[in-house]
């Protein structure tokens, strides 16, 4: 059987909305938590969101810690690595989900702009815009973006994504 995913990014330390799209995420079931970068800090760009609680969002996540495959973001730092029970810092990840190969990454470094490696990947997973997209390049790689938990941004709402095996999705939150 394919592997059940679900992408979390740029949480920036709001508890409420992390607990909202666990929820719906638990609902879905899935076999890995991706969490593409921006967990506990907001960065000086965003200003501090309401209700900000990175230690609330550190026991959230740390709970799952065994499910969770995840990569650094741009507001990511060694002391947030000292926070969470699974490592967050590595720039990309792949993950083979059975019938598709993710290139894991936060969208600062990797993005459509600069590509991985062809044939590394079948998809180009990574969150930094806040704003979901699922497109398919020339070249044949999917960009999937799965938005933000917290801060959407671009009239989009809070968001996340889904691979159930077959097909990628966004869920609003």
């Amino acid at each position: 059987m394919d592997m059940r995913i679900v992408f979390l990014s740029d949480i920036h330390g709001v508890p409420s909305t992390l607990e909202a799209a666990l929820a719906k995420a638990d609902a879905l079931g899935y076999d890995k938590l991706v969490l593409l970068g921006d967990l506990l800090y907001h960065g000086p760009r965003n200003g501090v969101p309401s209700f900000y609680d990175p230690i609330k969002v550190v026991e959230l996540l740390n709970a799952r810690a065994d499910s969770i495959v995840a990569v650094r973001g741009n507001c990511d730092a060694e002391v947030d690595q000292m926070m969470v029970e699974f490592p967050i810092m590595e720039d990309y990840k792949i993950l083979d989900a059975g019938n598709k190969k993710f290139f894991l990454t936060h969208g600062h470094l990797w993005n459509e702009y600069k590509i991985p490696p062809i044939g590394i990947a079948d998809v180009l997973a990574h969150g930094h815009t806040h704003i979901p997209e699922l497109k398919t390049l020339e070249c044949g790689l999917q960009i999937f973006n799965p938005g933000s938990v917290s801060l959407p941004k671009g009239g989009s709402g809070r968001s996340f994504g889904y691979y159930d095996g077959e097909e990628l999705k966004h869920f609003t939150i």
